[in-house]
């Protein structure tokens, strides 16, 4: 027998902390771990241009045939002009490919996959330290060794930028560099333009291979500014990939629609690389579920839904803000001693918050309050009703 001995997998850090809040019969209870936007309902909405550009997939799709294996081209041209900017030169230049993946999970796996088909042997993927909970195990299960790079500064709630360049410089060429583009997850704390132009500086210098994920386009300052980092390493290196995903930008979490796009040196190199991220793609899911694609080409498409998706996009990040802000106020007001102003600081929906494992436990346990071991929470998962009381429990367990 294969499997009649096995014991349970350990559950995911984050999605089995919903399950455990699902079954959480105390009324007052708030989840703060999983990774999605809630509006002031604790409601994960459906944009208004989403619905409307739903509604016009469905009124005029005729069939339900396979897409190619790397995804539909007017897809693909969208993708491109999000993330590089209309008429970039990489992208007019024939650098640019892109393939349509299973949100930007699918992305990272489906590069890490070829990446360890051409890489050396003993390279390395080097990641943040703390990053997103799946970014080691994605590379691990490609045969990746994942190792850190310094980059959260504890005392300081802020970036550990000096240790981050130092341990940059020393990174061999042909390793592996994931970098987050912005909104960084799990602490909120990004590079500025100028750090960005140092970090491609190096990776150009070092010749290591950036990896850059890009998930939350749109919910830091804005669509356009927050690709400064993608574009800083453009500049700098001669390949690089980029995983992106229209999962909170266009709220489209369980349509999972993503992309993987590589850059190369030329049209050439950047035509036989991409012949061999299609042949992944078919030995591990064929081609890509269309709805979700279809739905954000349907919205770029048209001027009208593209200025409605705009503010959708800064409606949520507003919010965000707002609840950052609305967070530290309302703890200095209940006399918490300790400095939560580094909350306004941060950008996209998640924060380091400072809270110790023994303090996350105690929330836990006598408040059903749930948060990430380490202290991270969904800043997008506060709402007004729930506001007050989770500042209480934070004061009582502080």
């Amino acid at each position: 027998m294969i499997y009649d001995q096995l014991a349970p997998a350990p559950p995911d850090a984050i999605l089995g902390l919903t399950e455990a809040f699902k079954k959480d019969p105390n009324p007052a209870k708030v989840n703060l771990g999983v990774g999605v936007y809630q509006d002031d309902q604790g409601v994960t909405p459906i944009m208004p241009s989403v619905k409307a550009a739903e509604e016009r997939v469905l009124a005029s799709e005729k069939s339900k045939t396979y897409q190619s294996i790397s995804g539909a081209p007017e897809y693909k041209a969208h993708v491109q002009a999000l993330l590089f900017g209309p008429d970039h030169a990489a992208v007019q230049a024939g650098r640019v490919r892109t393939a349509h993946t299973p949100g930007g999970t699918g992305g990272l796996r489906v590069g890490a996959e070829f990446l360890k088909q051409v890489a050396a042997p003993g390279t390395k993927v080097w990641v943040s330290t703390p990053t997103w909970a799946n970014h080691p195990g994605i590379f691990s299960a490609a045969g990746f060794e994942v190792v850190p790079y310094p980059y959260y500064h504890a005392e300081s709630k802020g970036l550990d930028f000096a240790g981050m360049v130092e341990t940059l410089d020393a990174i061999p060429a042909g390793d592996i560099v994931l970098l987050h583009v912005c909104c960084h997850n799990p602490t909120g704390v990004d590079l500025s333009r100028d750090q960005w132009r140092e970090v491609a500086t190096i990776a150009g210098r070092r010749g290591w291979f950036p990896f850059l994920d890009f998930a939350y386009q749109g919910l830091g300052d804005d669509l356009e500014n927050d690709r400064a980092g993608l574009l800083a390493m453009v500049d700098a290196v001669p390949e690089l990939f980029v995983a992106s995903s229209f999962s909170k930008n266009f709220g489209l979490y369980r349509d999972r629609t993503g992309a993987l796009s590589l850059l190369g040196k030329d049209t050439a190199s950047a035509d036989a690389a991409f012949s061999h991220v299609e042949k992944n793609i078919r030995v591990i899911y064929s081609n890509p579920p269309a709805h979700g694609g279809l739905i954000v080409t349907a919205i770029l498409n048209d001027p009208d839904l593209r200025a409605q998706w705009d503010t959708d996009v800064r409606e949520i990040r507003d919010r965000i803000r707002s609840v950052r802000s609305q967070f530290v106020k309302k703890l200095k007001e209940r006399g918490v001693q300790r400095d939560f102003s580094f909350i306004e600081k941060q950008k996209g929906m998640f924060s380091f918050s400072g809270l110790t494992d023994e303090q996350v436990q105690r929330l836990r346990e006598e408040k059903s309050i749930y948060i990430v071991k380490g202290g991270r929470i969904n800043v997008a998962g506060i709402t007004s009703a729930k506001m007050d009381y989770l500042c209480d429990a934070i004061a009582e367990v502080l």
